[in-house]
């Protein structure tokens, strides 16, 4: 059994912990606001992004279409990029990233297809290369941005365009967490080579008018595809970032209050065993006292 000493002690530590849990949580909810804003803004300029080139390739076809859009014509090479957070404390926000990815990875190997893995942020590094050792060719470390912007994706569209350009990889696919709300952030893995139109991007309706570009729309494609690359890219950094401190913030906030419960029972344990130790004490000194 614990002395009182001991359980003030432990009383203490609980308290201190519960006041980091809870500066963490509002540190969190501080920076939820201006990461949820710009994952929100990102979204409608992604979304007009695969309007304009679902509107550009409708006049493409065949082998005037660029590579980033056509693809090669195979799916034997895989690069897979999982887009994690650098930091932990957010509850299973990393996890459910991971998790999703090792299960699409698992599935190609056991197709027989070769996969290379591309991690973006540490928790993915640490997890990914434990459980798939070399075929994870290349990581990027997001603590290494300040502040998160195109300085953060374009290395890693670069590194990708450049794979695909050396023949290294004939699809790519990203995984990263989309944000819903504070307490929900869904795994979702996005094909970014060959490119794809979002469901909900149809192409610019002209109202029947006939259109001539200039220059051609292969070359605008070719030029609009890479910028398209790093526009998703940073899109779904952004909604990660946001995930991230939403999940951080509740994460936190549970363990405030999982603290708060703890000392409450601790402190009832407390004055539960000082009282009885008093009665004890008071018993030995009317005994000794009728003694005499």
């Amino acid at each position: 059994m614990a002395s009182l000493k001991e359980m003030r002690n432990r009383i203490g530590s609980v308290k201190a912990t519960q006041k980091i849990t809870k500066a963490m949580q509002m540190v969190a909810a501080a920076k939820l606001k201006r990461a949820q804003d710009q994952a929100e803004n990102a979204r409608p300029y992604a979304t007009k992004m695969a309007s304009v080139i679902a509107n550009l390739a409708a006049g493409v076809s065949g082998s005037d279409a660029p590579k980033l859009l056509a693809g090669t014509g195979g799916d034997q090479r895989h690069l897979v990029v999982v887009a994690s957070a650098d930091k932990g404390l957010a509850g299973g926000f990393s996890t459910n990233i991971i998790r999703a990815a090792r299960e699409r990875i698992r599935s190609l190997i056991a197709s027989g297809k070769d996969v290379r893995i591309v991690a973006v942020g540490k928790k993915s590094r640490d997890q990914l290369t434990r459980m798939f050792g070399d075929k994870v060719v290349r990581t990027f470390e997001l603590s290494e941005h300040k502040v998160l912007g195109l300085a953060a994706a374009q290395p890693v569209a670069q590194f990708i365009a450049d794979a695909f350009e050396n023949g290294e990889a004939d699809v790519v696919t990203l995984f990263y967490s989309r944000f819903q709300s504070v307490i929900s952030q869904v795994p979702t893995a996005k094909q970014l080579i060959p490119a794809v139109v979002e469901g909900d991007a149809a192409p610019i309706d002209l109202n029947g008018a006939v259109y001539e570009y200039e220059p051609s729309e292969e070359e605008i494609l070719e030029t609009l595809l890479p910028r398209n690359l790093t526009t998703q890219i940073l899109a779904a950094l952004y909604e990660n970032q946001a995930g991230f401190f939403g999940s951080q913030m509740a994460a936190m906030d549970n363990a405030t209050r999982n603290a708060g419960d703890l000392i409450n029972a601790l402190t009832l344990q407390y004055n539960r065993k000082r009282q009885a130790q008093i009665t004890t004490e008071l018993i030995e000194i009317i005994a000794g006292a009728e003694a005499l």
